[in-house]
């Protein structure tokens, strides 16, 4: 193993020692009093079974049969989702087959972020994350299970279906993917458009042409946000069958993945006598394969906030700098758009993550010995899934990239290392991602120009005021704030001035999400606005400094004068429509950036 994965293991294990305990320890007492089902009264027991057939209200009234709980976040709104109309049947049909029972135990939310970019509803997103996770714990509390199935795959979905199946731990879990759409138009492409469009070059009927070529059909979205940031970390900590990622929807090998997974939870569970539930699957060592995937890949920088989150709800006190120390020694050696021009569907042909995994193991930068859905060991995800004759087998992934301007061996990578820093001075801490900034472009010092929303840069940006060198900062969005929006629009105009010649960052409380690019952007800086943080202070002309590459954020002011400037208040908004005024609960509880924004932290960090 390479000494810095192994000291920043230890040092997380031994930060968590306590909370770690009292986790597995409330995991131990769930499993041992075990599913209710047969101790349930009569009443209770055939209310959770009279939607069954009579052969399965029979099955599941014997102690020795399996009941499986299916939860999905299908809906047709999510392009990724949709496969998952057709997935409880087959999901059924399997566990029939081998004399088990399914059971569709609840649906969980899932909203579109691409749908609601820029709009209101984007200010429900993150929170979103934690009613899923409160979602699945309502599916499961019958308490008459003794494995689950998770149907998720886009960006609050993974990670909230994580928190809440942590809750029920002691049962063995897998997690059933859907698959990426069929490759559209180039992202090149896509992305000129995008920038002609933000000049006034190209009109809305170009645009929306290239985007519904670019989005065309079911299955994930194939650029590598968050939705397939996801896919690779659930497949490199082992809550997928191996290689079952990106194989693509509605096709036979999908299919066949989907019968074998409900087929595999049950070897899970105590009947089956390899009982091997899910908190012995995430653990420390799991938590830090899932680091080294996403630095390994220039992955979504939600997942700064998503994995501290996950780690916590299962005792594990994973923080900023645990993912940025990693980063200096991972090397990136995947370069999949936006950090390249080719999609996932390209990754995947190039060897996808078995390759992936083969050259981060060799390189003693994932642990190996973990348990995943298939039992002891990370080595059996070298291997990728055919069919041979209509029966599902798993062979040896490829050796070598197909492709090496998609995915490179560790020992010719893009770069030497993940790119994920933190950024930390006098206007606070934040983290940027530098894996698709050019090296002349990771360090700006420009005057600031202040914004309280991304449709006011936008608007800056139309009136010709913003062409200069500038840091633009982006204020008041923080969890507590508005709920952490994604600010995705902005991509297009700041890269629009930064192709113009101009120094340009972004400084911002806010979210940019696993679509940001070629721009430097200081982002989820805390504490936030919202709260009196030093952003709150910031005036326009002010000079700024972030510098990607020393990991400051700093503002060029003589410390005195900056000491006594006062923060301005936060615009007025009463966080009313589009149903936000339903979350303002949340709002006030979510914890720091830092902390993973999660409206849990406080009790999870307890674990009573």
């Amino acid at each position: 193993m390479h000494p810095r994965v192994l000291e920043v293991t230890q040092r997380l294990t031994e930060r968590s020692r306590a909370t770690r305990e009292r986790y597995l320890e409330q995991m131990r007492r769930a499993a041992a009093e075990g599913p209710s089902r047969a101790r349930l009264p009569c009443a209770n027991f055939a209310h959770g079974v009279a939607g069954c057939a009579e052969s399965d209200k029979q099955r599941l009234r014997l102690p020795g049969e399996v009941g499986v709980a299916i939860v999905s976040a299908y809906n047709d709104m999510l392009s990724a989702h949709q496969p998952y109309q057709h997935f409880p049947p087959l999901l059924k049909a399997a566990l029939q087959e081998i004399g088990a029972v399914g059971q569709f135990a609840g649906g969980v939310p899932a909203m579109c972020d691409g749908v609601t970019q820029g709009e209101a509803g984007m200010e429900l997103s993150l929170a979103s994350r934690d009613v899923i996770a409160m979602a699945i714990a309502v599916a499961l509390s019958h308490n008459m299970f003794d494995a689950a199935l998770c149907l998720g795959i886009c960006d609050k979905i993974v990670p909230g279906l994580v928190i809440g199946a942590l809750r029920f731990g002691h049962l063995p879990f897998v997690f059933v993917p859907g698959g990426p759409m069929p490759s559209g138009i180039p992202n090149k492409e896509k992305a000129e458009t995008r920038q002609r469009y933000a000049e006034g070059k190209a009109s809305r009927a170009e645009l929306l042409e290239s985007e519904m070529k670019s989005y065309h059909s079911p299955g994930t979205c194939t650029f590598y946000g968050t939705a397939n940031t996801n896919q690779v970390l659930m497949d490199v900590v082992g809550l997928h069958l191996p290689g079952a990622a990106f194989v693509n929807p509605y096709t036979p090998l999908r299919d066949a993945l989907t019968c074998e997974a409900a087929r595999q939870a049950t070897r899970l569970t105590r009947q089956a006598g390899d009982y091997l539930p899910l908190c012995e699957i995430f653990d420390e060592k799991a938590a830090i394969n899932a680091v080294v995937a996403l630095l390994a890949t220039g992955g979504s920088t939600n997942h700064s906030l998503h994995l501290p989150a996950m780690a916590l709800a299962a005792g594990i006190r994973l923080t900023w700098q645990d993912m940025a120390d990693l980063s200096e020694v991972v090397p990136l050696i995947a370069r999949v758009y936006p950090n390249g021009q080719d999609d996932v569907n390209r990754f995947h042909a190039a060897g996808g993550t078995p390759f992936l995994i083969r050259e981060l193991l060799g390189a003693g930068l994932l642990h190996e010995d973990v348990n995943t859905v298939l039992g002891r060991g990370l080595g059996r995800y070298t291997q990728e899934p055919f069919l041979d004759e209509g029966r599902l087998v798993w062979r040896e992934g490829p050796a070598q990239s197909l492709d090496e301007s998609i995915l490179r061996p560790v020992a010719r990578p893009f770069s030497a290392e993940g790119g994920l820093r933190v950024l930390e001075g006098n206007l606070g801490r934040g983290v940027i991602k530098v894996s698709a900034v050019a090296p002349e472009h990771r360090v700006v010092e420009a005057p600031a120009r202040v914004f309280a929303s991304q449709a006011e840069l936008a608007a800056a940006f139309q009136a010709g005021e913003l062409e200069r060198d500038l840091v633009a900062v982006v204020r008041f969005q923080g969890p507590k704030a508005n709920g952490m929006p994604e600010l995705h629009k902005l991509t297009p105009y700041l890269g629009v001035l930064q192709d113009r010649g101009y120094r340009v960052a972004l400084v911002t409380d806010g979210r940019m999400s696993g679509a940001s690019g070629k721009v430097p952007a200081a982002i989820h800086v805390c504490p936030e606005a919202q709260e009196g943080g030093p952003l709150a202070r910031l005036r326009d002309g002010d000079p700024i400094r972030v510098d990607g590459e020393k990991g400051e954020l700093k503002v060029l002011l003589p410390e005195a004068e900056w000491a006594a400037r006062e923060s301005v208040a936060a615009p007025e908004d009463a966080g009313i429509g589009c149903g936000r005024e339903l979350f303002a609960f949340m709002r006030a509880a979510f914890s720091s950036a830092e902390e993973g924004a999660c409206v849990f932290t406080e009790r999870l960090g307890a674990l009573e």
